[in-house]
């Protein structure tokens, strides 16, 4: 596009709007502070994206319980002295650090909400690990990323302590809770601010998430500057999440989980309030939310089921909540009918690792106020539409594109700004020659633009938000002396949607027992893996 100015000393003069800054231009205009658009509206060298709230809205909250405005994180003062000393440059000369973390924000303290912020602003990479997983995944995703230093929370340090010797690149160990010389706060003191925010390609990573669940060891997943920030951007906006400095956020999601879903970043580049805990006790998390002002919160289905049961005895509830956002895995229809029954919107989200993680999101459409109660329940029940930037289609196993007719199903393929190419470290894309990841799910698209999963390809099972593999558990429990063969399903948990059911054969002449088997997988599996129950059969079909 060409315009032209007007009013200017002799000629006007031409000004030429590229595709890219126009599409920029208009990610920001549909945000509720600028122009709040919606469906329903009539009408990069990057520098860090908090760099808008901290210069635009330095009052607005970045963190609660400890007040960290986003002026303050805009310091450059609370860099770590350590970070500066292992710099590692790239191909396009940008320093980078590689920092690996154990953790989460929480309104104890704010050295978490600092580092995820700076070290991004200063050029480095971000790798928040899941403590959770089995000690050979923590062993293999830390060398694999490379890291060169550890956060960590104490809470974490015994696990620190027993992987340490296997951990071969990293070369600083920082935990946040130390008050010693080693400890966070002395490397903080020791800094003396004269540090400049680096400005380099926006292609360059910022975040380094792993995925959970698939078959033999996670994958690596790099975030860049122009990701991140365009899938910001898409998230702000009213139908995704809704984001303004108006807006106090929960977020009941590990930083681990694709970056907490993307809300910090989110936040900071729309300057709304964010409130963390460092638990998921539903009567912590129904205090902070009222204490707080809480207006949007996000999360699995698990941790409102465990909302509904404090509240069914003490009485208690979110007095502030207008939006409430449900991913990871779908959430019950009563669960959605009670959740609008205490007054707040509910939408679905659909997503993975490999798309940052938005892919879709529900929102209510222009005729949403004359559609039935059961409509309206139907219609959050999917998993949404595709907000800005991502395309989706379904596929038969020939390739062929099918449908969007809510009748058939196929495998689901994305594409979009913010969608994976190629895994860290692989030596091969993860996407076609037209730029289609295959997400391994199977879905409808139905003829409104919403998408509903219907069933998953792969061989995982999902409990609670979190991936198994049932190939690694099965290949686990056939490692156990005595077992022939294993076979691992998922099966329906009214708590946690599905938990893994184990069949197992045993050799001939062999006697081995439940309790044997448990045993062995523990030492090799990650706790939540452990199956519900062993079932003893002849033969596996």
């Amino acid at each position: 596009m060409l315009c032209y100015t007007s009013g200017t000393t002799g000629n006007p003069k031409g000004v030429l709007y590229t595709h890219r800054s126009t599409l920029i231009h208009a990610m920001a205009e549909v945000a509720p502070w600028v122009f709040d658009l919606s469906p329903n509206a009539v009408v990069l060298p990057v520098v860090p994206m908090f760099h808008a709230a901290a210069w635009g809205l330095p009052f607005a909250c970045a963190l609660s319980g400890a007040k960290v405005v986003y002026s303050a994180v805009n310091d450059p003062a609370v860099l770590c002295r350590l970070m500066n000393d292992e710099k590692v440059t790239h191909s396009a000369g940008v320093p980078t650090v590689w920092l690996a973390m154990f953790g989460h924000m929480d309104a104890t303290g704010d050295a978490p909400a600092h580092l995820r912020l700076v070290t991004i602003g200063m050029g480095g990479v971000i790798h928040t690990i899941n403590p959770r997983l089995f000690d050979e995944q923590l062993v293999y995703i830390a060398n694999h990323a490379e890291d060169r230093v550890m956060l960590y929370d104490k809470a974490f340090q015994p696990l620190v302590d027993r992987l340490r010797a296997q951990w071969t690149s990293i070369r600083h160990y920082v935990c946040f809770d130390d008050l010693g010389p080693d400890g966070f706060q002395a490397l903080l003191d020791a800094e003396d601010g004269d540090y400049e925010w680096v400005e380099g390609p926006e292609r360059e990573p910022c975040m380094l998430c792993y995925t959970s669940g698939t078959t033999g060891n996670p994958k690596g997943v790099l975030y860049t500057h122009r990701s991140t920030l365009i899938h910001a951007m898409a998230e702000v906006a009213p139908w995704v999440f809704d984001l303004s400095p108006n807006a106090v956020v929960l977020p009941v999601v590990p930083m681990f989980h694709a970056a907490a879903w993307g809300l910090p970043f989110a936040c900071a580049l729309s300057g709304a309030k964010v409130v963390y805990s460092a638990v998921n006790d539903p009567a912590v998390l129904c205090r902070l939310m009222n204490d707080e002002k809480v207006t949007h919160s996000a999360g699995v289905p698990t941790v409102w089921l465990a909302m509904f049961g404090h509240m069914d005895a003490t009485g208690d509830a979110p007095a502030h909540l207008r939006l409430v956002t449900i991913g990871g895995s779908a959430a019950p229809r009563a669960m959605i009918e009670r959740i609008m029954g205490m007054g707040a919107t509910v939408k679905h989200l659909w997503g993975m690792t490999e798309t940052s993680p938005i892919g879709t999101a529900g929102f209510a459409p222009p005729h949403w106020e004359d559609m039935s109660h059961e409509e309206k329940l139907d219609l959050v029940g999917k998993q949404g539409s595709v907000p800005f930037g991502i395309e989706l289609r379904i596929i038969d196993d020939e390739g062929t594109v099918l449908a969007r007719d809510g009748k058939v199903a196929g495998r689901l393929q994305v594409r979009g700004p913010w969608v994976v190419q190629r895994y860290f470290g692989a030596d091969e894309d993860a996407v076609d020659s037209d730029g289609w990841f295959d997400t391994g799910d199977v879905a409808m698209l139905h003829s409104d633009g919403t998408m509903q999963i219907t069933d998953r390809s792969k061989d995982v099972i999902k409990s609670g938000g979190e991936w198994i593999s049932s190939v690694d558990l099965e290949n686990a429990a056939v490692g156990c002396p005595g077992v022939a063969e294993a076979a691992a399903i998922g099966i329906h948990h009214p708590k946690w949607d599905e938990r893994p059911l184990l069949l197992v054969v045993r050799k001939p002449g062999s006697d081995v027992g439940e309790t044997a088997i448990r045993e062995h997988l523990a030492e090799h599996v990650a706790k939540w893996w452990l199956p519900d129950a062993i079932v003893f059969v002849e033969d596996l079909p």
